[in-house]
């Protein structure tokens, strides 16, 4: 369903940036940074639609990224 590809994964910072190779009406991208001092996970979904479908597309699909994205850190920091 989802494929990724890494465009930047630099462990020393805990830095990684996936670009999302699936079929969408724009382009997606997926940042994670580790935060050694707060001990936290930050998490970033960036969507640039392409015209009208890519907006339709995004904010019909927000409340289930809300639901992914949100479990997803919570699975990656466990």
């Amino acid at each position: 369903l989802d494929f990724w590809r890494v465009i930047l994964a630099d462990k020393a910072k805990g830095h990684l940036i996936l670009y999302a190779e699936m079929k969408i009406p724009g382009e997606a991208w997926l940042e994670f940074k580790i935060d050694p001092v707060e001990k936290k996970l930050h998490q970033k979904a960036t969507f640039k639609p392409s015209g009208f479908l890519g907006k339709v597309y995004w904010y019909s699909l927000l409340p289930f990224h809300l639901f992914i994205f949100n479990n997803l850190a919570r699975h990656i920091a466990n």
